[in-house]
This record gives C-alpha cells, structure tokens and sequence, in this order.
C-alpha cells in the first residue's frame, strides 16, 4: 500500500475503477472486481485498510457469526472463534488486502465525486455537472467520473463505488446548554475502555448496540455507577438461543414482509424492568435504521440494577444533565453513542439521488456507472450484505465497461 497517488495520465491504456473506502465493503468489491480482470484501486483517508474498526472500543466482537461474516474469497479462520473479537476483523481485513493483492492507496481522501460529460443523472434528468474547462477533451479517454481529492488531485475514472461506511462521522446532538457542561463529554467513537472511568458517575446516552455493550463494559470495569438514557425503546435478542444464532433468523426473514417479522418477534424480545416495549415492530425498526440490540449483558445488568436505565437527555445545566422526565442527574462523565451520519452529501449530494435522510438509492446504480455499498441495516447481518453486494456490483461495472 501506498500513501500517495496521482492522477492517470490520459494516455493510460486503461483507467481504474475508483472504490472510495478500505472497509470491508470497499475491499470485497475490489476483490470482486479483480477477479472479472477490472482493474479497481482502493482510495482511503486513514492510513491503513479498516480504518473504522480499528477505533472501535477494545471489547467490542462481531454480532454476526464468523461463517457468515467472511469476505468473498477468503473464509475467517476458525481460529478467531464464532464471535469474532475487534482486533481479530482486523488483522483479516488486513489479510484480505494481502491475499487479493488488492490496490489500495491510503492518506487519499474524496472530498466531490463529479459526473463528466455525455450521460445524464438519475436524480434531476440532465447531463451531470461539468468538471469544468477541458472536461469533454478528459471524457475521451474514456473517463465517466472525476474525483477530487486530497493535494488538489484530479482522478479520472471509468465507474466509482462509494464504501465510506454507514458509521462515517459521529452525531452529537446539539443539546441545549451543552457548552455549559463542567464534566467530561466524549462520543462514543472515543471510548475505548473503561479503565479512565473506574470509580466515576457515568451517563450512556443511546441504547444501540454500541451504547448497550460500552454500559456493560463500565460496570465490569469499575465504574462508580451507570446510567443509560433512553429515548426510544429497543428491541433487546439473545445473541443465540441454544446455539441457533439471531443472525440466523435474520436471514431466514429477510425477503419475508416487515409486518409478519414484527409480529413473529415480539415473543423473542426480552424485558428489562426501566426499559419499556418498544412501539414498532422490529423488522419496521430495522428498515428505519434502527437495528435490534444483541445482548452481552444488559439485560443481566439492568435486573441486577448495576445499569440503570433513566430518561432521554433533553438539555445540560453546568454540571447537571437535565432528562426529558424533569429529572436531573449530575454525571462525572457522558458518553454520547448516538450514532452516525453517512456523510455523503458533499461527496454525491449535488447529483440529486440522496434521500432526505442522506441515504443513497437501495438500487444500483442511480447513476450509471456510480454505486454504492454498505447503507443499509439488514437483519442478516452487514458483512454478509457487502459479501453479498460485491459480486452482484463486480458483474454490473464488468458490463457497463
């Protein structure tokens, strides 16, 4: 891997398929692609392939199991076990990179992905954006899209497929009185472990997945006492029940409709006394966004009163957080894990194809020769979409070229 790139010179023979993004998705589509003889090259901001997962806290492990969490083309080794821990998603991406020799340049960041002349978007019916002076005389070479990136490059490409991820740029609410706030205030992308926080007053604000698992990780660590704000219920499963994983059913109910899986569910939801019934059904969450909660000891806590559940945060007032039930508490530390947005509008929003939730189109392409990969929540489970997605888009760009 490379920390550096340049633009292609027009007299290239033959010019890349860009993939913007070294996560898994990113990585499965060049493997696909390399396979059909395209030629893909990997541009990624950080400075390595997974980026985001190396900066996930230390305990987390995949909710998926390890047979339906590989990558095409290269299986998980049994070695990792079937909940496959952070630091071991890791170093098989890293693998995954080696084993498919794939190209990936890093320290690479898009900031505008732009249509060349010649073909019309999806989203409004006419010709894409110009480039600017030049860009039919560019276009020639076959060149479909132009990428901006990082050191004012210029990147021309044949097709492109977006892999930035679903968890792209941490969301903080913007509290009333937040800057007023004495403690100490971190998302959830910061939080690594609960060593800093052994003896303190903790708040966890959102009951994701993520805020469930760092509660529990501040209990087991020490921490004086946690509390964990609620604004909309969740729907809490056992992570396997005798040995038959949720993923599993996940994916026995993907194609079937939403109001049979809601219904199905909910005698597989489990109560917490502090954390009431969710009001929409499971699968009518999940297609919202609002994936269900695997649980790795919540629930155990929450009974035991070691985590507490209280009320949606409404504001902050200097040291005390203020709850949407009137209440106050006066927490050492809050940790907010309250997701993410996809943050794709300056990268695709001028094309006109993003929801108003900023979400790109369930179907590829949009736009021809534009895709995208990894923005959706399914049940069955993310990594086994994107395994899913990367051949399914291989054989479109292999088409279309």
């Amino acid at each position: 891997m490379s920390d550096h790139t340049t633009a292609v010179p027009a007299s290239a023979p033959e010019l890349p398929v860009y993939v913007i993004g070294a996560g898994p998705g990113g990585l499965a589509v060049a493997a696909a692609l390399r396979e059909r003889g395209v030629r893909a090259v990997v541009l990624e901001k950080s400075d390595a392939v997974g980026a985001s997962w190396r900066g996930h806290y230390t305990r987390l492990r995949l909710h998926t199991t390890r047979r339906w969490s590989s990558l095409p083309g290269l299986r998980m080794p049994r070695s990792f076990g079937r909940w496959v821990p952070r630091d071991k998603v890791v170093e098989y991406l890293d693998a995954y990179a080696r084993f498919h020799t794939i190209e990936v340049m890093t320290g690479i960041e898009v900031s505008r992905v732009e249509r060349l002349p010649g073909e019309s978007t999806a989203g409004d019916g006419t010709a894409g954006e110009s480039a600017g002076d030049g860009a039919a005389d560019r276009a020639s070479d076959g060149a479909s899209w132009l990428l901006r990136a990082t050191g004012g490059r210029e990147l021309r490409a044949r097709a492109v497929v977006v892999a930035t991820g679903y968890n792209h740029t941490p969301r903080l609410p913007r509290w009333p009185g937040v800057g007023s706030y004495t403690g100490e205030l971190l998302h959830a992308r910061a939080y690594r472990d609960a060593a800093r926080y052994r003896g303190k007053d903790v708040l966890v604000v959102g009951v994701g997945n993520t805020g469930a698992e760092i509660a529990v990780d501040l209990v087991e660590g020490g921490a004086a006492r946690v509390r964990l704000a609620i604004r909309t219920p969740p729907h809490i499963l056992r992570r396997s029940t005798l040995g038959w994983p949720a993923q599993a059913s996940g994916i026995l109910c993907r194609r079937l409709p939403a109001f049979l899986v809601d219904r199905a569910a909910r005698g597989l939801v489990l109560r917490a006394p502090g954390i009431p019934r969710p009001e929409k059904g499971l699968a009518t969450r999940a297609r919202e966004g609002a994936i269900p909660v695997q649980d790795v000891g919540l629930v155990r806590a929450v009974r035991s009163g070691r985590v507490e559940p209280v009320a949606a945060v409404e504001s902050f007032d200097g040291g005390e957080v203020v709850l949407a039930d009137g209440s106050r508490v006066a927490p050492d530390v809050v940790v907010a894990a309250t997701g993410y947005e996809r943050g794709l509008a300056p990268l695709v929003g001028h094309l006109g194809i993003l929801t108003p939730e900023g979400r790109p189109p369930r179907r590829n392409p949009a736009v021809p020769g534009l895709y995208f990969t990894g923005y959706t929540t399914p049940l069955s489970g993310m990594l086994r979409e994107l395994a899913r997605d990367a051949p399914k888009i291989a054989k479109s760009v292999a088409r279309r070229l």
